[in-house]
């Protein structure tokens, strides 16, 4: 290929990947690599557990947690705009969220709190600053988790059921663990900034994201459910059982339902959005492009650059180090790689994977875009081989 991809490279991952599914890690998947301007596709395996449905290019999978990237894009449109201002109070549009309590200690009683020190702002959301979020231990350790999980409000794969302004009002019942802006706790902010965005643009976070990030883009296999004609192209959706060591099918609240709209649009991607392997393609080139696609502008080029940029301190990371395990850091909504540990990280490589199963990343050093959708949930922070086989081929198959 003239991108810069070695066919024997090429033929070395689609042999990982052949290998993956043949020892019954996932029933099937999708991988792509696009390097100056080459597009490379292999599919491998089957829709189902047992089907004979092979996997397609425009197989649809569960972005999960590949979601926050977009949702971080959105609100930049509205920054743009001046219609949000990074370090504006969020007050205004979410009062429900004014006056924040804080934990004065994380194993403290629920109501042993001290006043918020300030108001949660939009560079909280988008950092994942906002105080509240995922707690790295085991459930109901503390009596701040059964309060999370009391209000239906735990941080999780298949999100919320309820709509977003009973979310929120939810939400504000419960106290901060940490101060706005001291230290980064996953998942929750960019729920709430789905929240904030359909507040700010008048519209249904859905709906905001259909006009202003699918449409130009040309994603008209992305959005929050689907229509008839397309749920046939939806693969099965797994997890590990740890009992029997095979995988199961997962009956979250959404499966069996993704022909009609969530109560819950989720900005986090809990479930989040469906989407394919091309759809997600032409907006991780939108961001290697810094902000250009094919037809004009989606973001400035100052925007990319502020959403790709590490924002986070050794002191922000303090209990999820988990997250951060190359050194990285996190940016608007995408992880930043740190110092190079293997054959894929490196200073600058940004991305998100997903926890029903997808990964992607740029990397604008080599001009490359990743993108792997399986249908394996994560069990764990220890990646599927799928995962390691895939970005460890994909970076030994570059050619120059």
């Amino acid at each position: 290929m003239s991108g810069g991809l070695s066919q024997a490279g090429l033929r070395r991952m689609r042999k990982a990947l052949d290998d993956t599914v043949t020892h019954g890690e996932a029933p099937g998947l999708v991988a792509l690599v696009h390097r100056r301007g080459e597009t490379y596709v292999t599919e491998h395996g089957t829709t189902e557990v047992g089907g004979s449905a092979p996997m397609r290019r425009d197989t649809l999978f569960r972005l999960a947690s590949m979601g926050k990237p977009i949702t971080a894009v959105a609100a930049m449109i509205l920054v743009e705009e001046c219609r949000l201002r990074l370090d504006d109070p969020v007050d205004d549009l979410i009062p429900e969220l004014a006056g924040r309590r804080v934990l004065r200690r994380i194993d403290g009683p629920v109501d042993d709190t001290v006043p918020a020190e300030r108001s949660i702002t939009l560079r909280d959301l988008l950092t994942s600053r906002l105080g509240l979020g995922a707690i790295i231990a085991p459930p109901g350790s503390y009596p701040i988790q059964r309060a999370i999980d009391e209000a239906g409000l735990g941080v999780g794969v298949d999100g919320p059921t309820v709509e977003p302004d009973e979310w929120i009002k939810r939400l504000a019942t419960l106290p901060l663990v940490h101060q706005p802006g001291a230290v980064w706790m996953y998942h929750t902010s960019m729920d709430v900034l789905g929240v904030l965005i359909a507040r700010a643009a008048g519209q249904p976070f859905d709906g905001f994201l259909r006009e202003r990030v699918f449409k130009p883009l040309g994603m008209r296999d992305t959005g929050f459910h689907l229509p008839a004609a397309k749920l046939g192209r939806l693969a099965g959706s797994y997890a590990l059982d740890p009992a029997t060591g095979k995988l199961v099918r997962r009956n979250g609240p959404r499966e069996g339902a993704w022909d009609r709209p969530p109560a819950f649009p989720s900005g986090g991607g809990a479930p989040g959005l469906l989407s394919t392997a091309d759809d997600y393609l032409a907006f991780c080139r939108m961001l290697l492009d810094k902000g250009r696609y094919d037809g004009g502008r989606l973001l400035s080029r100052a925007s990319v650059e502020l959403m790709t940029t590490d924002h986070l301190l050794p002191e922000h990371k303090a209990g999820s180090e988990i997250f951060f395990a190359s050194g990285g850091g996190w940016g608007f909504g995408v992880g930043i790689n740190g110092r190079r540990v293997d054959l894929a990280t490196r200073p600058g490589r940004f991305g998100w994977d997903g926890g029903l199963g997808t990964s992607m990343a740029v990397d604008p050093t080599e001009d490359v875009v990743g993108i792997l959708l399986t249908q394996r949930a994560l069990g764990g922070p220890r990646l599927p081989r799928a995962f390691v086989d895939f970005w460890t081929t994909a970076y030994a198959a570059l050619d120059d």
